[in-house]
């Protein structure tokens, strides 16, 4: 069994709609979603505001690779072209952080969190903890996460510059 966090953005066309498929499209795989949230632009590329969303997720079926096979299709079904690096799109999906069952872990079932250096899928996300439109959509879905490695998303969110949280605004 595998669970995990992704997050969900759009900024081109109908970037509400893309990503409410992109959500829809999980089915019975989908736990909980966070609301949609307007969000700057990060990475200093000029382009409009994009559309979040943050969604935990539980398939037994999936692994890691297969939650990165899922977002790629997903990105792959909104004609996803990759041109410019933290360029506009009409949907990006990362997976932002994936736990595994944990054998032997006690009567408590707690899971494992997979971590990975592969450049393919680095997790947990290499960036996470310091994107606002990452951080507070996961803590709508989920007030108690912790993005492992570096702590609850509570405090990461209130680790960040005011003016960025400020700037993530629910729809």
């Amino acid at each position: 069994m595998s669970r995990a966090v992704l997050s969900i953005g759009a900024n081109l066309g109908d970037a509400a709609g893309t990503v409410r498929a992109a959500i829809d499209a999980l089915g019975p795989a989908l736990v909980r979603a966070s609301a949609l949230f307007r969000t700057p632009p990060w990475g200093g590329v000029e382009q409009d505001d994009f559309v979040n969303a943050t969604v935990l997720v539980d398939d037994p079926a999936r692994d890691a690779a297969g939650w990165l096979a899922f977002a790629r299709e997903q990105e792959a079904a909104a004609d996803r072209v990759r041109e410019i690096r933290w360029g506009p799109r009409t949907l990006d999906v990362d997976v932002v952080a994936v736990w595994g069952s944990a054998a032997g872990s006690g009567a408590s079932g707690s899971r494992d969190a997979v971590f990975s250096d592969d450049p393919e899928l680095t997790l947990p996300h290499p960036r996470a903890h310091l994107r606002a439109f990452v951080l507070v959509p996961w803590l709508d879905a989920d007030p108690a996460a912790v993005l492992p490695g570096h702590g609850t998303v509570d405090d990461l969110v209130r680790g960040l510059p005011a003016d960025e949280t400020a700037e993530v605004t629910r729809l």
